[in-house]
């Protein structure tokens, strides 16, 4: 069994409903595919990422344990998006569903040269290129509020398997206003 760190995020209607049924829905469906979700974060709701880019989303992280690899939990991820109707159009734009595989254990993938590419790859470039390969962990997920927190409330002791600090210390780094601007939702 592997522990899995899942980023779940909504700022459009789906077929499920609004934002915060979509995202709710989508991690009850993980959990019925890839095995028993050991820990889910609050719902947040967070400005749009890039600002401007449309409503704000509703966000939240899960930890499973599972025994799926990461390419077979990628393409259940995809399918999971699918069924809320996601729509790969525009990159960063709004969307149904989007569900980000954050960490696998402490797996590094495919290789350190090519995580540490699309780490320090400049945001002007982010918007235009997209990995055609699962990248672990998510090379961005140290930048935003919108994992990291809610990412806190599940696993503030994860380590990151390249970074060396804490899910706590990647959050805690980040501007407090980044911070601020990811509010709970009531339940």
């Amino acid at each position: 069994m592997r522990n899995c760190l899942i980023a779940f995020g909504s700022n459009e209607f789906s077929v499920q409903g609004d934002a915060r049924s979509t995202v709710e829905w989508a991690v009850k469906k993980l959990a019925q595919r890839a095995g028993a979700t050991s820990d889910c974060s609050r719902l947040y709701a967070t400005p749009a990422f890039p600002a401007g880019s449309g409503p704000d989303y509703v966000n939240a992280v899960i930890a499973i344990n599972t025994q799926m690899q990461p390419g077979a939990l990628l393409a259940g991820l995809h399918r999971i998006e699918a069924a809320a109707g996601r729509e790969r159009q525009v990159r960063w734009g709004q969307r149904t569903l989007d569900i980000d595989l954050i960490a696998y254990g402490d797996t590094v993938a495919p290789d350190l040269a090519r995580y540490n590419f699309w780490r320090n790859l400049p945001l002007e470039a982010q918007t235009k290129r997209a990995p055609q390969e699962l990248i672990l962990p998510h090379p961005r997920m140290q930048d935003r509020a919108f994992v990291l927190v809610p990412l806190c409330d599940v696993a503030p002791d994860w380590v990151h398997p390249v970074l060396g600090q804490t899910a706590q210390a990647l959050c805690n780094a980040l501007p407090a206003a980044d911070r601020a601007a990811v509010v709970p939702i009531a339940v």
